[in-house]
């Protein structure tokens, strides 16, 4: 089976096709919030985009609508990118539990304001680890704010200690979705740095993809 680079790397590709122009498509890839001094992405997005035949380009956080705006004209797809977790009580009315981890705000409302609009533009959008979570919340959807105290009998650890690149555990693609004719597997293992997961979906969106433990 192969590991999560390979797969991400495959799904880039899917998206760099989708969004292929005559030039190399550009990547616009959504930013950390460093507590207020900075703002920047983890190498490994850049160095995919780049190995995908992509032209990456950061996404610096900003609330202003026209600023967004006007970077979004100048990509060709957006990656929302993992991070912390997402304020349960503004975006989907449950109070937070114990165990939920940090939450940035500001990072929330950029996020949230970037995905929706890329959609209204028709852009394609990949999210990883929090970005996929953030995808379903801004349309409506709610998530499991912390597995293993929220999945009970669960088996499988969301939240591994092996090295970033090594996939830990299996998903179970469905037959002919968009991600199993994208990368022509029905199983394959991945890494998993989660406490959180989707719980109930957005309204029109579909899970393709499960861990044994349904999550």
């Amino acid at each position: 089976m192969k590991r999560l680079s390979t797969l991400v790397t495959l799904l880039l590709v899917a998206i760099l096709a989708i969004a292929q122009n005559s030039t190399k498509p550009v990547i616009g890839i959504s930013s950390n919030w460093g507590e207020g001094t900075s703002t920047s992405v983890s190498l490994t997005y850049v160095q995919s985009v780049i190995r995908a035949g992509g032209v990456p380009m950061v996404i610096p956080l900003t609330q202003d609508p026209e600023l967004l705006a006007a970077m979004l004209e100048r990509v060709d797809a957006v990656i929302m990118t993992g991070g912390e977790d997402i304020d349960p009580l503004k975006w989907y009315g449950e109070e937070p539990l114990p165990a939920m981890g940090s939450i940035v705000p500001d990072r929330d409302e950029f996020d949230i304001l970037l995905i929706k609009m890329a959609v209204e533009k028709n852009m394609p959008v990949l999210g990883i680890c929090r970005g996929h979570q953030l995808m379903n919340v801004a349309f409506g959807g709610t998530l499991i704010q912390d597995i293993p105290s929220q999945v009970k009998g669960s088996k499988v650890k969301h939240s591994q200690r092996a090295t970033s690149s090594y996939g830990t555990h299996t998903i179970n693609i469905e037959k002919g979705s968009l991600l199993n004719k994208q990368i022509g597997l029905e199983k394959v293992a991945v890494n998993s740095f989660h406490h959180q997961a989707v719980k109930d979906l957005a309204p029109g969106f579909k899970a393709t993809a499960f861990a044994v433990d349904g999550v």
